[in-house]
This record gives structure tokens, sequence and C-alpha cells, in this order.
């Protein structure tokens, strides 16, 4: 089934060139299917390369998505075409009164900053709390998982002497994962952050499940049991090339960067990256899509306020 996205959204002719199928409203809206509803808090500040990233993995299975993009109120991005953002994106005020199956909360470029100063934070806090009530699942990604874990559960955010930043080895630490139903033993994520969180720190919440971890990247996925919140420190959403203009962007601008692991050929710069952790990343999707969000959704959306986390 397809992704249902704004058929002028510049994602829906990258993905059809992809042979990813997407499906515009109009004919969506002739089918007799309740899509899945889908929430997008994008933060990042290249709006557009995300929304795609995230559309791409979640068009990549057997179910009906629809695609909301959620923006924060007053923020004027500096990266993304105003009129892109009148066109597509919503603020939390149009939609605080309707209910969505799942909910992706992305990264920040804020990470370095206490939670407390950045200038969205009340409202990202509002934003979360709604969730618990009006969402059933939602997908909190980087800084927006250590966010996640502050507010709802203050877990605190490290500091890293050194940026982690590359494509790390990752396995399951919990073997009755449903989110890693047919996972590899080990499998490959990139990263890019300035802080961590701790795994003793996550040890020491009841509600929470560490699912996945990294020797070198530290914890990877926490969920609580009915996977109603899910937070994900690294980036499967890449695409192969990101990483590359993160390190050229800054080794450009002349800001302390490394070279990051595993992910030129030979560690020379000049070699097109590697992608591998493409399938790793599809699979984390549909798996979250399909067992955390498809089937144990109620089919009428307004009861997942009686649900509890």
């Amino acid at each position: 089934m397809p992704i249902n996205i704004p058929g002028d959204l510049p994602a829906a002719g990258i993905l059809e060139r992809e042979n990813i199928f997407v499906m515009t409203q109009r004919r969506a809206m002739s089918q007799d299917i309740r899509p899945l509803r889908i929430l997008l808090l994008n933060l990042m500040p290249t709006k557009i390369v995300t929304e795609t990233q995230l559309a791409r993995l979640l068009g990549n299975t057997p179910l009906q998505v629809e695609l909301d993009l959620l923006t924060m109120s007053g923020r004027t991005p500096k990266n993304t075409p105003i009129e892109h953002m009148l066109n597509f994106y919503k603020n939390f005020d149009s939609v605080k009164d309707q209910y969505f199956d799942g909910m992706i909360i992305t990264g920040a470029p804020v990470e370095q900053m206490p939670f407390e100063e950045v200038a969205y934070w009340p409202e990202l806090c509002d934003i979360m709390e709604w969730s618990k009530s009006h969402v059933h699942s939602t997908f909190h990604i980087c800084w927006g998982a250590q966010a996640g874990l502050y507010y709802h559960y203050g877990v605190p955010k490290i500091h890293l002497p050194r940026k982690m930043f590359g494509v790390f080895r990752h396995r399951v630490t919990h073997k009755g994962s449903i989110l890693f139903r047919g996972s590899d033993d080990f499998f490959m994520v990139p990263h890019s952050r300035h802080t961590t969180i701790m795994k003793a720190d996550v040890m020491k919440i009841p509600a929470l499940k560490i699912l996945s971890e990294s020797d070198e990247a530290g914890v990877y996925v926490i969920s609580t049991s009915e996977g109603r919140q899910i937070f994900i420190t690294g980036h499967s959403e890449y695409d192969p090339e990101t990483l590359a203009l993160e390190y050229w962007r800054d080794r450009n601008a002349g800001l302390p960067i490394h070279i990051p692991c595993n992910y030129f050929p030979n560690d020379d710069p000049s070699n097109n990256p590697v992608c591998t952790w493409r399938s790793s990343a599809n699979l984390l999707y549909s798996n979250w899509l399909n067992y955390f969000v498809y089937q144990q959704t109620p089919y009428d959306a307004r009861n997942i306020k009686d649900l509890k986390i």
C-alpha cells in the first residue's frame, strides 16, 4: 500500500522516481480503507530532506499511511521556503482536537542547549503531554528521543567529549522485541550527536525497556512495554550522503569535526560513502507501523484517550 501525501509535496516526485508507491489525497478518498494517520513533528532545519527521508520509510510497507506535517508555532525556518511551510505544515492548535495512530518527533540541532533554554520547549512539552491521550504510538528520534525521555521520565542527557559521528554496529539486547522481529544479529545505524543518555539512568525507570545497544554508540532503542512510546537515539532514516554533507559543512565552516566512523571507504572522504543501514531502517519502521500502530491502535482513534501509557 502507498503513503498518502499531497501530490505537489516535493517528496512525492522523489519517491515516485524510486518506485515507492505514492497515492495522492484525491485518489485515497475514493478507497474504502481507513489509512493510518501519522503526524510528523519536523524539528529539523532541512525540513524537505527530513520529510522525504521519513516518507520513504513509511511508504515502504503494505499499509496505507496518511502523513500530516506539524511545525512549532511562530517559528520561521531559515532553510525551507515559507511557501512550503504555508502549503504543507500545520501548527499544534489546528490538530490538538484530532487523534493519530502514530507520531514521529524528529531530532533538532539544539542538543547542546539545556532543554528549558530551547525557545519552543514549552510548546513541545504540551505536544508530548497531548500525545499520551491523542496518539497511539509516538516514535522519538535522536534529540527528540532525549527530549521525550527527559520530559516523560526525567532521564538526563550527557555531553560527550567527542561527537558521536558515523555508522556503528548495533545488536538486539531484548530478544523478544517485536520492534526487531526479523532483524539480523548485528546491524548498522548512523549517529550524529554531541550528547547521549546513560544506560544506568534508563534502567532506573521500571516503565522502560532497552531493546537495542551498541558497544560504541551506547543505548539505541528504548520502549515502554506496549510500545506507546519509543525512543531512537540514532538516525536510521538518513540518506547515504547525509553524514558526508554534515562532515563537509562543518569542515568548510572551520568547526571541529572528525571523519565519520565506518562510513567512507578507507576513511577517505574523497570516496563515495557506502550505505549499510537501509534494510535495517526499513525493517524498524515497518515493524513499528505494523505491530505498534496498525495492529494495536483502536479502529476508532478517539478511543486512544482511554488507553494507558
